[in-house]
């Protein structure tokens, strides 16, 4: 689950059920993000290309102090960008949930939804404007597929982490 040196990740997890926000981040050199509160319903979202290693590594804790109450970031990604990702949220105590898209997606979408990424990016989308919707963030004028992931990236996260018990109802399909 959620990952803090030295701490239980059920109790760390417990800890901020009420309080907080949990950001989600698609890791690239464009990043997608999507912010939640503790409800388990998205605030805001958006994409930002950093465009080299160097400037997300400067970027990215301006990124992080952007949410004061941040409780628990998610990221979908591996290797040296997602690195300093963690790194960020280790030095500031944030609690991390590291994922892939191999493991978030066959929660939330069909098989036959993710026969390809292409495809699995198209219906991203639309359930990231459902998401949109059914927590009453602002609509987009168009959403990159960075900032649909990261909002899926989000739901899993609230999901995995408690914030929600189940996939809500306007959700389901």
């Amino acid at each position: 689950m959620c990952h803090r040196r030295g701490a239980s990740a059920t109790r760390v997890c417990r800890r901020y059920l009420l309080i907080g926000s949990l950001l989600a981040v698609d890791v690239g050199l464009r990043c997608g993000f999507a912010l939640y509160g503790w409800d388990g319903k998205l605030r805001r979202y958006r994409s930002q290309n950093f465009g080299s290693r160097a400037r997300l590594r400067r970027g990215v804790p301006a990124v992080l102090a952007d949410v004061p109450d941040l409780e628990c970031l998610v990221f979908e990604g591996t290797g040296p960008l997602a690195e300093v990702w963690q790194h960020e949220a280790d030095r500031r105590e944030v609690d991390t949930l590291q994922t892939t898209a191999e493991v978030w997606r066959p929660k939330l979408l069909y098989q036959r939804e993710r026969r390809s990424g292409a495809q699995a990016k198209h219906t991203a989308d639309g359930l990231a404007r459902r998401v949109i919707e059914w927590s009453g963030a602002p609509r987009p004028t168009s959403l990159r597929h960075d900032a649909a992931e990261a909002i899926l990236v989000g739901l899993w996260g609230v999901l995995e982490v408690g914030w929600l018990a189940a996939m809500p109802a306007p959700l389901r399909r």
